[in-house]
Parts: structure tokens; sequence; C-alpha cells
């Protein structure tokens, strides 16, 4: 295979129940796809590594088949964070451009993000993103980018999403174990938000849920910018030991029984329909009503919205999404989750697939690439706003005024 040519970017994944990887070429019209590879997930857990060397022959596998598809060689990728670990809070800071009015410079704008985040943090902390929300100049606020206005004083209010440190750096170690550089660390859900949502919903205010195998993770927008980020510890995995403790067999079976069957309204499913449930050991399958699954499954449903809408309102957010919930993530493919959320959270709902790159097979346009898909756009429009040669903190800040249009 030939050297990686400078034109790829490649996205990595790595999550509780699968590892994708996602090669695709940058073109003069945007990205196209050139070829994808998925490992089952082995070493991670609820979004954190428990087992390195396990986690990097996933990495490894997942980028073998992508780089079999593409005919290329990967060398360098994006990588994906999420998990419990992630949380977000928001600071603001500014300066005193000086006595008189003068015209803002991106040096002055870069000071007063550099001032927003110069929060204390732990030391076990690190800040994956800054994410600025509106500026204020001269008691003036919402403004989106100050750069080429007058004023005397600027101020800032910033989202700061910040990580685990060694949570991300063992995402980090595994990749780079497996003979990959790490070009830069996104949170999953902002960059599934560049996949999944709309410029209205971003305006009018949303919540998107990704919900993942080990956890839900979550972000609001509201009038474009990041509001709130968090996380709500119930995922697929949940609802799939639900199901094997309820029923009484292997996890295995159960993650496909709640596939095939599965439910998150009991009264979405016939009466009188049954189903084959194997038994744990040499005992023989059963045969059982498919209401008693969706019996199972609908209180953890109704659990994780709950859980969501308190978490919303605790944060102060809950009244900022007018425009409801998006619901993505492998687990969000469950039927009736929409439904429940509505009914529980009380705003509109709708379950979101990835927007597909061009080229991109179909079978990568289903909730649960979301976060690869988006890690792809997301890298792509950063590096368009970083330019060729830029790097460090000053790209890092630059590539904060990349806005989102579509």
């Amino acid at each position: 295979m030939g050297k990686e040519q400078p034109d790829l970017l490649t996205a990595i994944d790595v999550g509780s129940a699968k590892v994708c990887a996602v090669v695709a070429e940058i073109t003069e019209t945007g990205v196209r796809y050139r070829g994808h590879g998925v490992a089952e997930s082995r070493g991670t857990r609820k979004g954190v590594i428990v087992d390195l060397d396990k986690a990097v022959s996933s990495v490894q596998r997942a980028v073998e088949q992508a780089e079999t598809v593409a005919e290329v060689s990967v060398e360098s990728a994006v990588v994906g964070v999420a998990g419990p670990h992630v949380r977000g809070v928001n600071s603001r800071g500014g300066i005193a451009i000086g006595s008189r009015s003068r015209e803002i410079s991106r040096e002055d704008v870069r000071a007063a993000v550099e001032r927003a985040r110069a929060v204390s943090l732990p030391p076990d902390r690190e800040v994956l993103h800054l994410l600025p929300q509106e500026f204020i100049l001269d008691d003036h606020n919402g403004i989106r980018d100050p750069a080429g206005m007058v004023g005397a004083k600027l101020e800032v209010q910033v989202h700061l999403a910040t990580a685990a440190s060694t949570a991300t750096q063992n995402v980090v170690t595994a990749v780079n174990r497996a003979g990959i550089h790490v070009d830069d660390t996104i949170y999953e859900p902002l960059a599934a938000a560049d996949a999944v949502l709309k410029a209205d919903e971003r305006e009018l205010g949303v919540c998107l849920c990704d919900i993942g195998a080990g956890s839900t993770d979550i972000i609001v927008f509201f009038e474009g910018a990041v509001a709130h980020t968090g996380v709500v510890p119930i995922g697929g995995d949940h609802f799939t030991n639900d199901v094997a403790v309820g029923l009484r067999t292997p996890l295995a079976e159960a993650e496909k029984i709640k596939k095939l069957f599965g439910n998150g309204m009991v009264t979405r499913v016939p009466e009188g329909n049954e189903i084959e449930v194997p038994a744990v050991g040499d005992r023989p399958s059963r045969l059982m009503p498919q209401r008693l699954l969706a019996e199972i499954l609908e209180p953890r449903a109704y659990e994780l919205f709950e859980m969501l809408r308190d978490h919303l309102r605790q944060a102060g957010v809950y009244e900022l999404c007018g425009a409801g919930t998006v619901l993505t993530g492998g687990a969000a493919r469950l039927p009736s989750m929409a439904e429940v959320a509505e009914n529980v959270v009380r705003k509109p709902s709708r379950v979101a697939s990835p927007s597909p790159i061009s080229k991109m097979p179909v079978s990568l346009a289903e909730p649960e690439f979301a976060s690869v898909v988006g890690l792809v756009f997301y890298g792509h429009r950063t590096r368009l706003a970083r330019g060729p040669q830029e790097q460090g903190i000053g790209a890092k800040l630059k590539s904060l005024f990349a806005r989102k249009s579509g």
C-alpha cells in the first residue's frame, strides 16, 4: 500500500460496543468516502479503556479493514472521546481594549478567549474544547465574531468541555500503539452534531442524545452555540443486561433478541406474538410472549429519559430546548424510543441518521455511525479553518470560529 496522501482524513470512534474507522478523501468540493472498517470493541467499558492490549487490537482490526477497502495506508487520524468522565462548564472572561474605542483585532479575540479559559480545573482534568457562546462588546451581547468591530471592552462567554486526562490519554495511547498518530481528540456528540443536526435546530435550541452502548452523551445547542455538555449513565448495554436477566438468556442472545424483537413501548407490540428465547446452559429454547420483552425494555427507556429530563433541568438548559431532542447512536434504533422521549421530556423528538459523505455506502447511514461520520465532517471543517500550515493553540482558537452552516 502507498503512503498516506496529504488529502486523506481518517476518523476513529473507539466505542464500548464497536471500533469504527472511516477513511475519507478531501476534494475541492468537500469530502469523499474511501473506505471503512468495523471491529468488535474489546477492552473498553462505558467509554473508558480497561484493557489496553485488547483495545489496541480492536483499533488495529478496524483500521486494517478500512485500509483494505480504501487501498491506502492510514498514518494519522482524528479520534472521538466520550463517556461519563466528560463534563462541561461555562465561563466568562474579557479584556479592556483601552481608554478609547478601536477596532477589535483577531489577537484581541484570542486574548479574551484565553482569559475566559483561565478557570481552575482539578489536576486530573483537561480541556477538550473551548467553545465561544457569545461575545459582549461594550455591554452589547449576542455577538458571534467581534473581529473588525469597534469597542473599548471585550468579554466572551465560553463553554469548556473537559475530560479526565487519563481516560483521554488512554484512548490516544491505544490508537498510537496501533501505529497511528492522533491529530486531534474530539468530543463525540459535538462531532455527531455535524452529521445529524439541522441549522434551525441549533438556533431554536436542541438536545442531541448520542445513546451508545455504555452511556448517553448529550450536547445542548442554543442560538447556534453549545450551551451544555453532559452524560446520562445509561446506554444500550443496560437494556441488554435487563433482557438477559429478565428472560434468563445469555448476553449475546439477549442482544440479538433486543435488536430483532425489542420495543420501548409495550402497547406497540401486538398481543399474541411469540419469540423463541435460547436458555442458559444446555436447556432447550422456550417460546415467550414478545410483549414480555417490551415489559422489560419499557421501564429502562422511561428511566433513561427521566434522567435526561432531570439532568437538563438541573443544568438550567431544559427551557432552551425549543426544538426538543434528537436521538442518535446504536441504542436509539430501539423502536418507540422517540415516542418515549416525547412522553417524558414533553418536547418533540426524532431519531437521526448521519448525513452521507459523498460515495458513502448506505450501511453507514445508520444512527450508530453518527459519531464517526461526524468526526469526518468536523475534522474537515476545522482543517479548513486552520489552513494547511497553522498548528497549536492559535489554530485551535481560529477553528472555533468555523461555524457549522448546514
